[in-house]
């Protein structure tokens, strides 16, 4: 099923007019085979993430509503679940924790307000298609940030395993207060966290491989996995309330409050709106690359596509419908997505089922939350959040790209050391000012003709043919005022080291564009080569770089030639090294 998408008027259409006029029967059922899947595994994680983000535990079931049925409305991909994540929820406490304490009414009133503006960020750069903008985010600053938020968020949970209190905002602050805390462990506590947590492990690894072994079917394996998390959560909830470990000092989640999800409005303070413009422009950016990465790649394996613009527009609407309901920042989350996709999903209508079936769990379920114990949701956060750390970004990087290794080490160490929203800046930063190096030095190669052909290559990887009176440089770059110099050093040092040189070549089929400051550079270097004797010439320029040098009088004073290719520049210029 194809996915198309158009822009009326400037402004986005209904992506759900186009699947909604083909839903069938056969569709229906695998929606709501997939919804139910990610029903049982998005309740535990909305629970727990919402605790991670300093908020009441419901909030994350508030947050998992009307989220997902406005993205069935405005979102493009077939498969994306949209919700709290682990990151985002992180980013939303360190945003929000210098404004009020976590938990009271007045931080879950600011999360409300971050998540609005989180919308409306969203929303505009939707309207004004600056999707684009998520491209300054390179791989390596995106791996090194989450990574480095994966061992944050791990951290910060071993407090609640321990059942100890530490705080700190940076990795080593929190590393230091557990240590100092640990001789307060509480062992029960403790006891059940790490069982708990072995146990998702082994159930996200080899829970399914084993039922499949057993003679159960794929669906109903995958089902039973998935419910690994609950099975834990109803496990324990129960030992907890049947042996009366709360009254033994193991922290419970105590009341969740049942009903549908509350109409909400944000804090119309300006001051407030100030203080919360950059994390939440900072959210609705980490939020989109996160969404768009996982939309693009579950949409490529069904020969679908989605509209990064168009997402902005989902994704800002997902937002607005979580403050006015309740929610805080969501975005669409890695792990359920593919859950979604490997359960069958076909429409974004199973994220419309999965929101009904957590309304259900807030109106009947909740009370049964009471004895969970939070050691418990700390568990589901740190074995969801670690297969978010990858550490072999760091390998591959250094082995491809020196300059990439050095943006990933920068945005893990800042993020782990200053904070989530200093790391990403210091990331985006870092990676923007390797770029500049890298762009004012580019891949400047003298060649050769190879033998027998009419084609040139690198004097230092082949044995080409080349003349003492000719120097033909191959720029592999546009030129522009950052790398104008350099390739200005670049000539000045070749005539310097050929003393029979008469002619130098610049060999353009690489170039796409050139601008006033390299321009200026060019008439430099053409007056400089004309004063030694050295006549300049040109080959291969792309017709949009020749209109442009038309237009000026550096090709009209050139004290040289154009040749369409450079085998004709060396026909002319050398002759002898042909024949």
């Amino acid at each position: 099923m194809k996915q198309s998408l158009s822009w009326r008027n400037g402004l986005p259409t209904l992506p759900v007019l186009d699947w909604g006029r083909r839903y069938d029967r056969e569709t229906l059922m695998s929606d709501l085979v997939a919804a139910l899947i990610v029903t049982i595994m998005l309740i535990p994680q909305s629970l727990a993430y919402a605790m991670l983000a300093g908020l009441p535990p419901e909030v994350g079931l508030y947050a998992s509503v009307a989220p997902l049925i406005f993205y069935a409305m405005f979102g493009t991909s077939r498969v994306l679940a949209v919700g709290p994540v682990a990151v985002v929820s992180l980013m939303t406490a360190a945003a929000i924790g210098q404004h009020a304490v976590a938990g009271s009414p007045q931080y879950w009133a600011v999360a409300i307000t971050l998540a609005f503006m989180s919308g409306l960020v969203l929303l505009l750069m939707g309207v004004l298609r600056l999707g684009f903008l998520a491209n300054f985010l390179s791989h390596p600053v995106v791996s090194g940030f989450i990574s480095a938020s994966g061992l944050l968020i791990a951290t910060s949970q071993l407090k609640t395993l321990m059942g100890v209190k530490a705080e700190g905002h940076s990795f080593v602050e929190l590393v230091i207060a557990l240590v100092e805390q640990s001789p307060n462990t509480h062992l029960l506590t403790l006891a059940m966290g790490v069982t708990a947590t072995a146990f998702l492990f082994w159930v996200r690894k080899r829970l399914k491989p084993f039922l499949l072994s057993q003679g159960l079917g794929h669906k109903l394996a995958d089902v039973l996995a998935k419910a690994g998390p609950v099975a834990a959560i109803a496990a324990t909830t129960l030992l907890t309330w049947g042996l009366g470990w709360h009254t033994q000092g193991v922290k419970i989640v105590g009341r969740v409050p049942q009903g549908l999800p509350p109409l909400t409005l944000p804090v119309w303070d300006l001051a407030l709106w100030r203080e919360l413009a950059v994390p939440a422009l900072l959210i609705s950016v980490v939020g989109f690359v996160e969404s768009v990465s996982v939309g693009q790649t579950l949409a490529a394996k069904r020969r679908q596509r989605i509209e990064p613009d168009q997402e902005l527009v989902a994704l800002g609407a997902s937002n607005l419908s979580a403050a006015l309901t309740g929610g805080f920042p969501v975005t669409g989350g890695f792990a359920r997505s593919v859950v979604n996709f490997d359960a069958g999903a076909q429409t974004p209508a199973a994220g419309v089922y999965t929101a009904v079936g957590i309304t259900l769990a807030s109106l009947f379920l909740t009370p049964a939350l009471f004895y969970l114990p939070q050691a418990v949701l700390a568990a589901t956060i740190i074995v969801a959040v670690l297969s978010l750390v990858d550490f072999q970004i760091f390998k591959q990087t250094w082995a491809f790209s020196k300059i990439d290794f050095i943006a990933v080490v920068t945005t893990l160490i800042a993020t782990l050391l200053v904070g989530v929203e200093t790391g990403l800046v210091t990331g985006v930063a870092v990676s923007l000012a390797l770029f500049i190096f890298r762009a004012s030095r580019p891949h400047i190669a003298t060649v050769g003709l190879v033998p027998g052909t009419e084609h040139f290559r690198n004097v230092l990887r082949h044995q080409v043919l080349v003349s003492p009176k000719l120097v033909c440089l191959r720029v592999d770059a546009s030129m522009f005022f950052a790398n104008a110099r350099s390739i200005e050093d670049r000539i000045n040092a070749e005539v310097a080291s050929h003393p029979g040189l008469e002619h130098v070549l610049l060999q353009c089929s690489a170039m796409n564009d050139i601008d006033a400051s390299a321009l200026e550079s060019l008439e430099a270097i053409a007056h400089r080569l004309r004063d030694s004797g050295i006549a300049l010439h040109f080959s291969e320029i792309k017709g949009p770089v020749m209109d442009k040098l038309n237009s000026t009088p550096l090709l009209q004073h050139l004290h040289g030639q154009v040749f369409l290719t450079n085998y004709q520049a060396i026909q002319t210029l050398t002759p002898e090294i042909i024949q």
